[in-house]
């Protein structure tokens, strides 16, 4: 074989093990989209307030809403209390997954954001073991984002501003999670355009149930004014 056959030859097979490793990486990812549109979203409010015990509030979630919407489909969710911040859990189930990389995409619009405490974005993921909280939120009351804790059961703030979300505007919201042995990871986020790095790393707490969610939460501010918003394209890519 000549020099330069060797040298063709050697860049097909270093070509051929790249394509297999990629190929291999693609199909091993899963992505579930349109999220909002799957029926058996499950909610509630007293669970979501501090220590799982918040005040009552009423809630709804609808999905097919052709106004406002991107597609002509978005989902809905709605509450509503006589009792100063109040909160709404939902969230679906996507069945249990041994991966340990997951972005969760989702666009959101809000109508009054005024009466919006915070805003939270959540992944879950359980292996029969070990439970990843994934928790995250707009903190609009505070001004900044915060991400759970996991086994020590508090939000922590980034430090990174969450101003109030523009109203009658679809946002655009990407989180990107890892999850090592014992350990939750926040790598990054990225809120219309702009990628912002957080990298903190909280360790699992203990759990008996396996399973991968999504989960959006609405808090109500001491006003208790009720109020709506919109979420569209949700998907959980994971591998």
């Amino acid at each position: 074989m000549t020099q330069i056959a060797r040298k063709h030859w050697t860049i097909f097979v270093a070509s051929f093990f790249v394509a297999m490793i990629l190929g291999t990486s693609a199909s091993a990812q899963t992505t579930r989209s349109s999220i909002e549109q799957m029926s058996g979203w499950a909610s509630c409010a007293a669970c979501a307030g501090a220590g799982g015990s918040g005040p009552s509030a009423s809630t709804y979630t609808k999905s097919g809403i052709s106004s406002p919407s991107l597609t002509g489909n978005s989902r809905v969710f709605h509450i509503a209390s006589t009792h100063a911040y109040a909160d709404a859990l939902w969230w679906k189930q996507l069945g249990a997954s041994g991966a340990t990389n997951l972005v969760y995409d989702v666009y959101f619009y809000i109508k009054t954001p005024q009466y919006s405490q915070a805003l939270e974005f959540d992944s879950n993921q359980a292996n029969g073991s070990k439970r990843w909280i994934f928790g995250t939120q707009c903190n609009i009351g505070a001004g900044h984002w915060d991400v759970w804790a996991n086994a020590s059961g508090k939000w922590t703030s980034t430090g990174i501003p969450c101003h109030r979300p523009t109203a009658y505007k679809w946002h655009h919201l990407t989180w990107e999670f890892k999850r090592s042995g014992g350990y939750a990871t926040y790598t990054a986020f990225t809120l219309d355009g702009v990628k912002h790095y957080v990298q903190r790393s909280y360790p699992a707490r203990a759990s008996s149930v396996k399973e991968l969610n999504v989960a959006f939460q609405m808090d109500m501010r001491s006003s208790h004014v009720a109020y709506s918003t919109w979420l569209e394209k949700v998907s959980l890519k994971y591998w």
